[in-house]
């Protein structure tokens, strides 16, 4: 769901709550990689994408500034 609402480009708002939908499942992959010693990996791999998807975050739903160049 996340990857289609951020593949859409509805504007900001929405592709920031994209950004906070993959949040949240990085933290649940993460919380199930290092409880399960056999996905450690699984882990490891989604706290680099929970920074990542917390950069979308913050710039697409709380840093003010446009960043997408005038035409």
């Amino acid at each position: 769901m996340a990857a289609l609402v951020v593949s859409l480009d509805l504007g900001r708002r929405w592709t920031g709550w994209g950004f906070v939908i993959f949040v949240t499942s990085s933290l649940a992959l993460i919380g199930w990689g290092f409880l399960d010693e056999d996905a450690e990996g699984i882990g490891a791999q989604n706290l680099i994408l929970f920074v990542i998807n917390c950069v979308g975050v913050w710039r697409y739903l709380l840093s003010r500034r446009d960043r997408r160049p005038s035409a």
